[in-house]
């Protein structure tokens, strides 16, 4: 499963601390294997230095930590950073983990090999920021992978934003991340719990973008 997340600061909601409550158990609320848009991307990538936006847990992380990636994670919730250093010493491998809102994180430009972020919803007047910040802190020939609900998934009773501005189609995506050739761009459906052919159908937006 994976999380819908959104940064609601601007309306005075605090984030972390919803999350620290949701991470607060001790099993692993979305499990501990990698999103399969992740599995698929990694296949066609090199190992190097990757910037997780979004992370939560750890499963992401720590998937491409044993790949050979020097990784560094950014997560609201504390809880969910300590879970994600658990599960990377679980896996013998490390993990930088770093709490923080992304909307004041500042990514270092030309930095990251990868960066990647999973169902992280915010507003355009965030996203947009955020995308640019993206785009600067990627190396020559780095990539972006970026899985998020898609517009369609308001005719879903799926999970998600239930708010049109917090939800990215394809054609959003092109424009915020014009700086990137989109190697894989696409709106699909598919099922929440990825391996469970009878799960609950999700509607998504699936990128992969390259810096040249």
């Amino acid at each position: 499963m994976d999380k819908c997340w959104c940064l609601m600061r601007k309306w005075g909601y605090n984030g972390g601390m919803k999350w620290d409550e949701r991470y607060a158990g001790a099993e692993y609320h979305f499990g501990t294997q990698p999103n399969q848009f992740l599995v698929e991307c990694a296949a066609l990538l090199k190992p190097g230095k990757v910037l997780s936006l979004g992370e939560g847990e750890g499963r992401n992380a720590v998937y491409l930590a044993k790949r050979g990636y020097e990784v560094t994670a950014v997560d609201f919730s504390a809880v969910g950073n300590a879970k994600a250093q658990k599960l990377a010493q679980l896996n013998a491998v490390t993990l930088t983990t770093i709490t923080a809102d992304l909307n004041d994180y500042v990514i270092e430009p030309g930095a990251w090999d990868l960066i990647m972020c999973f169902f992280c919803h915010m507003p355009q007047d965030e996203r947009e920021p955020l995308h640019r910040r993206v785009a600067a802190g990627l190396k020559r020939g780095g990539a972006y992978v970026y899985e998020v609900f898609s517009p369609q998934q308001l005719d879903f009773n799926s999970g998600g934003p239930t708010t049109l501005e917090n939800l990215v189609s394809l054609a959003q995506a092109r424009r915020e991340l014009a700086g990137l050739e989109l190697r894989i761009g696409r709106e699909v459906v598919r099922r929440r719990e990825e391996n469970d052919p009878e799960s609950e159908a999700m509607a998504v937006l699936q990128v992969l973008g390259l810096k040249r």
